[in-house]
């Protein structure tokens, strides 16, 4: 079959389409909104999964954490087995001082974290988010100090009542008054404002989760009510140390201070940060497997549609076909004719089915926080689904188009 062939095809379906608007847009209606449901959850996922790597590699690609158990993998425990982390030793003051004495190794950052009630005068807020660490936590928070400054290494040394908020807690307790050098009520103990921290926003970002503040882990440890079960080491590899070198050397002196034979599993876990983008594209994989579903029935009912317009379209052009057999035609050239046809349709659907699903997804990114971003295989993948939806069900009617008899479709009335 060669290009003029598929031009003429095209044509008549086109053609036909015209004829029959309100019949062809209900037959393409299915495919619009397969193709719509594929390319918009594409392009919401694709933006997203993109702003999340962004963040990863800003909090720096070859950072990691070291924790009782490997947090980034989804935990269910409901079946009455042990916890993750059950069994495993907690990190300790001891531990994290050997590993910040390794060349390979910037700085060890100690995290622990508490829920406390901060409180000024009348203003209270309950269940405030109190993140004890280093002078270094900067190096995993996006954004930049708005006022004041951060607590050095020396307050962590003595415990110093210093704290660090966030801009929307600073707002929430103060008000437009400056925070700096304001005292804090911060469960039992009286802290000491010393900066104000603004931090990027992101994608997860809300009301609730703006709301925390930072303080020395050792102060955290002494004042509040810290469980050291959650307690964990945020790592820095040295500049020119590869995150494979950094980790082994951390795995290795982790080992070693805890006596472990080189038959035994280790008792702790070093999460990358490509570890939490990996939880997030099987926590996406679900959404992908419901847009699969969506789409295959729009797909599906789609085209039993183009199976219902194409038989009436054999039926009205029985004469037709009966006259073009008699000049010649093959059973070969009526069946790829009604095929091409059926392929037009569905790709001219699967093209609306783009603009849609496409127009859809930037305009939700325009209007809201959630990025998008249409990615190209979405498109080709449009587009190709489409056409093999035209081929699959419009295989029917374009083989009972090429068997009928030419003299029978003649006296056709």
């Amino acid at each position: 079959m060669n290009l003029t062939s598929v031009r003429e095809g095209a044509g008549m379906a086109l053609d036909a389409l015209r004829s029959n608007r309100a019949r062809a847009a209900l037959t393409i209606l299915g495919i619009v909104i397969g193709v719509a449901t594929v390319v918009a959850m594409a392009a919401v996922i694709g933006g997203v999964r993109g702003s999340v790597m962004r963040d990863f590699e800003s909090m720096g690609p070859d950072n990691f954490v070291v924790a009782r158990y490997d947090r980034s993998k989804v935990q269910v425990v409901n079946d009455g087995s042990r916890p993750a982390w059950e069994g495993t030793p907690r990190i300790t003051d001891a531990e994290a001082r050997r590993l910040a004495e390794l060349p390979s190794l910037r700085s060890v950052t100690r995290s622990v974290r508490a829920t406390v009630d901060v409180r000024n005068g009348p203003v209270r807020i309950t269940g405030m988010d109190v993140r004890g660490s280093g002078a270094d936590w900067p190096t995993y928070t996006r954004g930049d100090m708005v006022a004041g400054r951060n607590f050095l290494p020396s307050e962590v040394e003595r415990s110093a009542l210093v704290a660090v908020l966030s801009e929307k807690t600073a707002e929430s307790v103060f008000g437009r008054e400056d925070a700096v050098g304001r005292q804090l009520q911060v469960g039992p103990a009286r802290f000491t404002v010393v900066g104000v921290y603004r931090k990027d926003p992101d994608l997860f970002s809300s009301a609730s989760a703006e709301q925390w503040l930072v303080v020395p882990h050792t102060s955290a440890r002494k004042h509040l009510q810290v469980s050291e079960e959650w307690s964990e080491l945020q790592v820095v590899p040295a500049a020119g140390v590869s995150q494979e070198q950094a980790m082994d050397e951390v795995t290795a002196a982790l080992r070693e201070a805890r006596g472990l034979r080189p038959t035994e599993e280790n008792d702790f876990a070093l999460i990358r940060q490509e570890a939490f983008s990996d939880t997030f594209d099987q926590m996406t994989a679900a959404f992908f497997v419901v847009m699969l579903v969506l789409s295959s029935i729009g797909l599906v009912v789609g085209g039993v549609g183009v199976v219902a317009i194409m038989m009436i379209s054999v039926t009205e052009r029985t004469r037709e076909i009966g006259v073009r057999k008699a000049l010649g035609a093959t059973r070969r050239e009526i069946l790829w004719q009604f095929l091409v046809e059926s392929v037009t349709m569905t790709v001219l659907g699967g093209m609306v089915g783009l603009a849609v699903g496409g127009g859809g997804a930037l305009l939700l990114s325009a209007v809201s926080p959630i990025p998008a971003q249409v990615p190209l295989w979405s498109v080709v993948a449009g587009i190709a689904v489409s056409a093999v939806t035209g081929i699959g069900f419009g295989l029917y009617p374009a083989n009972r188009a090429a068997r009928l008899h030419p003299v029978e479709a003649l006296r056709y009335e």
